[in-house]
């Protein structure tokens, strides 16, 4: 009996020692105010999730994990100080970012500070083609796997097509007008035309100029370049011109949240791209997937969009390379994620170790009609894959990204 008494005292002692253990801290900074808010919320929910699952699988190397969190409003110089801030208060990790100007900044501030970065919504090539550098992964996908998913399906389905772009006037937007009027074929401009809305801030009349000028011009696929609020106003302004009546609309990124506030008889129809629905895990038999799909419904009442699963997809990912490595050490935990493959929400991915991109299946799809949407129990079943495409098909291969880098031809 005493040593049945003794026993249990020591098990006693180790747990709660392991309670009481000095936690890990990661930090999140996104934006919880601004243009991409709705997004932000997302992010903010799959973390929370990652890091409850963690925790009460006993932690990390015999610690607790703790999320520091902090709103970047979508503003990079607010971005860079909130790593700053996390830096102060012993952060081992910082991620997060809605744009792709966030990440860049972030990213910058990171690697000065000696942490690994992960950039979250962040989909110019820049990030990790020209301001790549060893401290930054990117788990989303870049602005050219869009642009060829959406080149191939478009050429098979609409080929031979009048285009015109409206985007907004930053790395992103760039990025993917480039990218998408090479896969389209839409070099042309004087064919193919566009318009640019200023960044960070546009105004109702800038919207309204841009979709007058589509109106005025033969396209038949109008392409909104547009992510947030700007994406938002945009389209109801379409639809209240009646443009989707007459052009097919493509939005390079889809997210539930744009669905939800422009409502589903504006958004239906449109096609644009997604690296994650919450049908990607029954599609390709992710049982690991489905449990997260299950457990943000039990808790939100809702199903998680693809920035619920790039957030928690980084944290368990982080914790993994954690444990592969039984370190904290960033030199370590960079060279057990590079290369690294894994399954966890949906199929095959992969952190690339050249360039540090994650190289995942993309998929095309289109927004269900309202009728359908509503026959949901939860009436929030938006998309359709309509195509898919492999990373490896998609994504910069080397020979192209060291061409963009120029002299600096591996990371530093």
């Amino acid at each position: 009996m005493g040593r049945v008494i003794a026993l249990c005292c020591l098990l006693l002692n180790c747990l709660g020692n392991s309670l009481l253990a000095e936690p890990i801290k990661i930090g999140l900074s996104y934006p919880r105010t601004g243009n991409y808010k709705a997004e932000g919320l997302e992010l903010h929910r799959g973390a929370l999730m990652a890091v409850a699952a963690i925790n009460n699988s006993g932690g990390l190397l015999g610690r607790p994990v703790q999320l520091l969190t902090r709103n970047s409003a979508s503003r990079a110089q607010t971005a860079r100080s909130n790593i700053e801030r996390f830096a102060r208060q012993d952060a081992q990790m910082v991620f997060g970012g809605a744009t792709s100007e966030e990440a860049i900044a972030s990213g910058k501030r990171a690697r000065e500070l000696g942490l690994v970065y992960f950039a979250t919504l962040s989909y110019a090539n820049e990030v990790t083609g020209r301001e790549g550098h060893r401290y930054l992964f990117r788990e989303s996908n870049s602005a050219l796997m869009s642009a060829r998913v959406l080149g191939e399906y478009l050429g098979w389905n609409m080929p031979r097509q009048r285009y015109h772009y409206i985007i907004v006037d930053d790395t992103w937007g760039r990025s993917i007008e480039s990218e998408l009027r090479v896969t389209t074929g839409s070099q042309d401009r004087a064919r193919h035309g566009r318009s640019a809305l200023p960044s960070p801030v546009a105004l109702r009349r800038h919207y309204l100029e841009a979709l007058n000028k589509a109106a005025a011009s033969d396209a038949e696929i109008l392409v909104l370049a547009l992510l947030g609020e700007d994406l938002l106003h945009s389209m109801r302004l379409a639809h209240s011109l009646g443009l989707h009546k007459r052009m097919q609309i493509i939005v390079p990124h889809l997210s539930k949240s744009i669905v939800q506030q422009a409502g589903p008889k504006v958004m239906q129809g449109v096609i644009g791209t997604e690296s994650w629905t919450w049908k990607v895990p029954t599609q390709e038999d992710s049982p690991a997937g489905q449990a997260f799909v299950d457990d943000y419904i039990r808790l939100y009442q809702e199903y998680p969009d693809s920035a619920a699963a790039s957030a928690y997809g980084i944290v368990q990912q982080w914790a993994d390379a954690v444990r592969r490595s039984a370190s904290l050490n960033n030199e370590k935990l960079i060279r057990a994620l590079e290369d690294h493959r894994y399954s966890l929400l949906k199929g095959p991915q992969q952190w690339r170790a050249f360039d540090h991109q994650n190289v995942q299946s993309i998929y095309a799809v289109r927004v269900k009609s309202r009728d359908q949407i509503m026959q949901d129990p939860l009436k929030q079943d938006y998309f359709e894959i309509i195509h898919q495409m492999s990373g490896e098909a998609a994504a910069l291969n080397h020979d192209d990204w060291q061409q963009e880098r120029g002299e600096e031809l591996e990371l530093q």
